[in-house]
């Protein structure tokens, strides 16, 4: 990595806040170009930046933009993101063939992560997090985001594991790779648009300081690795998690009709449960992103 400085161009607002040791949040870009509708993305890029600012954080939204790792975007590049004409979805594999090649890309959970912690980036906010898929057993389709949370350390807030995935399984995955995984003001894993998930965690959060010091410790004992922050969706927001089970079995069996599975897989259900749920899920889906950076910020000043 001694090279790394001619791949990565860092926005003068985020190099300042992070030479001056001020707190900054990573955002992806996956969550615009691929998982909400445009000219709505759009607008949620700007709100989502505000939220950080707001609590006491600088934004620095990821993606990669001919070839180049963007940390921090500007109008312009927000605008080519929300746009995704020839956006591809970025994993952690498909880096150095995005770089070499000058291509444009959104940055999933895990590219997110690693770029993160190119730059000293320790928290990141997102909506949920890839995990096992449902199936998950017998077709091993696991998301590269729990092996980064197993090597990366980051901190990931959002609103748990996406309600497609099969959740119990993709919590013992992680507990297998010794990744920590704090409820903010829960005992209870949540699962994205439901603020439950029937799954029990085994510590929670009393507020973002507390998340603060448990990260500090993690890191400074030298134990490294990414730690999971599952903050619920505000309850106002929240849908009714059986409702949203009979949602998704419709939308899974779409997509078995359709033949559509890897990286489609994710973009796919989405869409399919916003048109399911009268675009219901969508609306839950940005106020939850938004929620989770407003956490991450918080935690981010009080490290």
């Amino acid at each position: 990595m001694t090279n790394l400085a001619k791949y990565l161009d860092i926005q003068p607002e985020v190099k300042a806040a992070l030479d001056a040791g001020r707190p900054v949040v990573a955002l992806e870009s996956t969550i615009l170009s691929h998982g909400m509708p445009y000219p709505e993305n759009l607008d949620f890029a700007a709100r989502v930046e505000e939220v950080v600012r707001a609590n006491g954080a600088v934004p620095a939204t990821m993606a990669i933009i001919g070839g180049k790792l963007k940390v921090g975007l500007g109008k312009e590049d927000l605008a080519v993101m929300c746009e995704a004409h020839d956006v591809g979805k970025v994993s952690r594999r498909d880096v150095p063939v995005y770089i070499a090649n000058g291509h444009t890309g959104a940055t999933t959970v895990a590219t997110t992560m690693l770029m993160a912690a190119m730059v000293g980036i320790r928290v990141f906010a997102t909506g949920g997090i890839g995990g096992v898929h449902r199936g998950g057993e017998v077709t091993m389709d696991i998301s590269a985001d729990l092996q980064e949370l197993a090597h990366t350390s980051v901190a990931v807030v959002c609103a748990g594991a996406k309600q497609i995935l099969d959740i119990g399984r993709t919590l013992e995955y992680l507990e297998t790779m010794g990744v920590p995984v704090l409820g903010m003001g829960t005992d209870e894993f949540p699962a994205f648009y439901c603020r439950r998930s029937g799954h029990k965690l085994d510590y929670a959060c009393a507020d973002p300081a507390e998340a603060a010091a448990i990260l500090r410790a993690k890191w400074e004992l030298g134990l490294e690795g990414g730690v999971l922050i599952a903050n619920p969706i505000p309850e106002e927001y929240g849908l009714d998690f059986d409702k949203m089970e009979k949602v998704i079995e419709v939308a899974l069996a779409a997509a078995d009709a359709a033949g559509v599975h890897g990286k489609e897989i994710t973009p796919f259900l989405l869409a399919k449960v916003k048109d399911l749920t009268g675009g219901e899920s969508l609306a839950s889906n940005i106020q939850l992103a938004l929620n989770n950076a407003k956490v991450a910020a918080q935690i981010a000043a009080a490290m």
